[in-house]
């Protein structure tokens, strides 16, 4: 069966029984396709008589209903074409149209009628509108043919059917549902066209369901299909004299993501699991082939059900927004694999050169040199090299890389900014996805400018560890991770599976390096003091860097861990972010073991 079998044109005596239906002797026929159509045109005919309605209602204070009624000769009314469907990379539907009934109110025939006031009763006692809402919409329409209530119950429309108003129609509908949560963020969610819609986009009809975020805003135009249309015209006297199915609708065209449904719920499971055992609602998963930027996985909690959006728009949590795409947060130390790269090819240091960490480093205080500034290390490492810096994630030795210390001259905050730039922290990844964030990347000329306050060494010790002003988004650091595990190649991050890799990081010329970074990141993982290492239990190599960034004037810390699998040619890097973790990457680790075990177990072959 085809996946556009979800939806079809439901008949309304499929949806009522006949017990329900036998003493409705006022109830129209059934809806068949041919009746249906009917009662489209009939509707036409009506929304377009204006001249009779004119003479009609002369004396009758609706002159405002009136002329929004018969503003149009000829008026083509479009037949709405159902969505393509979004599916993920196999196939598995991720969308789909219900076939509903919705209420559509004809205001040529409700002034033509005089039905105002039975429509206000209908709208409150069966569909539960408010009248003042009602008629503030009707106020503000600039249309013969509204939908009045979209998805109405049974009851409802027989309840409406029964009271007999020609200017009130229960017509075939459709809804757009989706599966689940987890994939709420990747989807996104439609709405109505409003005016500004239609004045911006002329392909835009009344009634029309356009993408508002994710996929659906983004491949809008691939998803909305191609509309009908019914022509009705008039002669000079406003009478119908023909009416002319000018267009037949054509459903939108289908969508296969890149997507694996099932790694995503266990990611969006495991991430929310890990949440709500620390007490926390915030956080961020992403899951990437560094081959070709395929996204596997792209998770943003908390979430929402996009088919009930009402209860979220408050939620001072903001499960609206994407926190993957669009957050931007301090990566705290999974910087240092890239700020390692920069020091190698600088030859700040070579791969053995040691730096001792007594968890601290000291050095003066330009404003009272009484009392030197002290900038700390997580704990005491002792002599560090390069590799067991990585593995150890010392502050220590990258403050030296970064800023400078004894023999070390350091790379110093203009070269920092280069190789930030190099990796693709200065821009959007361009992902097909809409609002995407860029990273900031801070400066001494920016600083000044922002606060009167001169850039200090001190400022490029904070940042050579992840901390102080600089800011990126998870998709940017994912992405520069991809780089260095792919020989220093990124591919744009996509959700069309057959949009072809594009390549958005090339530092090739930087692999001597990068394969040296490589090798801290796996002993990160495989050396017992690696901050990674309960990942060695895993049944394929792989390599990673945690991170914690202390925020709200260090009062709190958010989580990071970045890593990849298998390390001779990764298959899946991935990303797990926890706002406001607590005991910090430890937190992070265990849910970034069990989803690259689930992939391993599930996805990989053996």
């Amino acid at each position: 069966m085809s996946r556009k079998s979800n939806y079809k044109r439901v008949d309304f005596d499929e949806v009522i029984s006949d017990a329900a239906a036998s003493g409705l002797s006022t109830l129209e026929q059934p809806l068949r396709p041919f009746v249906f159509r009917g009662v489209i045109l009939a509707a036409i005919a009506s929304a377009l008589i204006f001249s009779t309605t004119v003479l009609f209602l002369a004396g009758v204070n609706h002159g405002r209903y009136l002329k929004k009624a018969a503003a149009n000769v000829n008026q083509e009314i479009p037949l709405i074409a159902p969505r393509g469907i979004i599916t993920d990379r196999n196939g598995v539907p991720l969308s789909e149209n219900q076939a509903i009934f919705s209420v559509f109110l004809q205001v040529s025939e409700m002034v033509r009628n005089n039905e105002k006031e039975e429509v206000l009763q209908a709208a409150q006692n069966i569909l539960g509108m408010d009248q003042g809402e009602v008629v503030k919409n009707l106020e503000n329409i600039n249309f013969a043919s509204i939908i009045l209530r979209r998805d109405i119950s049974r009851e409802q429309a027989i309840a409406i059917k029964t009271l007999g108003l020609k200017s009130l129609t229960v017509e075939n509908d459709y809804r757009r549902n989706y599966k689940d949560p987890a994939f709420a963020h990747v989807l996104g969610y439609v709405g109505l066209v409003n005016d500004k819609d239609l004045l911006a986009n002329e392909d835009f009809v009344l009634n029309d369901l356009i993408g508002r975020t994710g996929v659906e805003s983004y491949y809008d135009s691939r998803l909305r299909g191609v509309n009908g249309a019914v022509t009705a015209y008039r002669n000079a006297l406003g009478e119908v004299e023909s009416i002319s199915r000018t267009q037949e609708p054509r459903e939108g065209s289908d969508l296969t993501t890149t997507i694996d449904a099932d790694l995503q719920k266990y990611f969006y499971e495991r991430l929310l699991q890990g949440l709500q055992g620390l007490g926390r609602t915030s956080g961020a998963g992403i899951a990437i082939n560094p081959q070709n930027g395929e996204v596997l996985a792209l998770v943003s909690l908390p979430s929402y059900d996009a088919n009930n959006l009402t209860s979220y728009l408050d939620d001072p949590n903001r499960p609206l927004f994407n926190r993957a795409v669009s957050g931007l947060y301090s990566p705290g130390s999974t910087i240092k694999p890239i700020h390692a790269a920069a020091a190698l090819e600088e030859r700040i240091v070579d791969p053995g050169k040691r730096v001792y960490s007594a968890g601290y480093i000291e050095i003066p205080n330009p404003y009272d040199p009484t009392k030197p500034s002290r900038f700390l290390d997580w704990k005491a490492h002792g002599w560090v090299d390069l590799y067991s810096a990585l593995a150890r994630s010392s502050n220590v030795y990258f403050y030296a890389v970064g800023g400078g210390f004894e023999d070390i001259r350091g790379l110093k905050i203009a070269k920092l900014g280069e190789y930030w730039k190099r990796f693709g922290l200065d821009k959007k990844t361009g992902i097909d996805l809409p609002g995407e964030s860029s990273g900031f990347l801070p400066n001494p000329e920016e600083k000044e400018k922002r606060s009167g306050t001169p850039w200090l060494l001190g400022d490029t010790y904070n940042v050579s560890i992840g901390q102080g002003d600089l800011q990126i988004t998870p998709l940017e650091l994912i992405s520069a991770i991809s780089a260095i595990s792919n020989h220093g190649r990124a591919f744009k991050p996509h959700l069309l599976k057959d949009r072809e890799p594009e390549l958005l990081i090339d530092i090739a010329d930087m692999e001597p390096s990068l394969r040296e970074v490589r090798l801290g990141m796996e002993d990160g993982v495989n050396k017992p003091y690696g901050t990674s290492h309960i990942l060695s239990t895993l049944p394929l190599r792989t390599a990673a860097k945690t991170g914690s960034a202390q925020i709200a004037y260090n009062t709190k810390i958010n989580a990071l861990f970045v890593g990849y699998t298998p390390t001779d040619n990764p298959e899946i890097a991935i990303l797990v972010l926890v706002e406001d973790a607590r005991e910090g990457s430890l937190n992070t680790i265990p849910i970034a073991k069990d989803v690259f075990q689930w992939y391993y177990t599930n996805k990989m072959s053996h």
